[in-house]
């Protein structure tokens, strides 16, 4: 699965705490293996049209949209944070 990762997407990375920069990847990992599973509570977003987003924990999400042969990362960080338009 490609992951491409938006401007955004990596300065918000960047920013984070190294604890939950680790739960990040491991939500990927997990993500890349099945995009399906329940931990991730994946959920297309309303406000927005074909844009997704995906549980990191119970106070952080990636939101990403599908490409072809993967998904384009665009932006992580807290729920709020992460579901602010760009």
């Amino acid at each position: 699965m490609i992951f491409q990762r938006a401007e955004r997407f990596v300065e918000a990375y960047d920013a984070l705490p190294t604890f939950i920069r680790k739960k990040v990847e491991k939500a990927l990992l997990l993500f890349e293996q099945n995009p399906r599973h329940p931990s991730l509570h994946v959920e297309k977003i309303d406000f927005a049209r074909n844009i997704w987003s995906a549980r990191v924990d119970l106070n952080h999400r990636f939101t990403f949209q599908w490409i072809s042969g993967g998904i384009h990362l665009r932006n992580v960080g807290t729920h709020q944070a992460a579901y602010r338009k760009p």
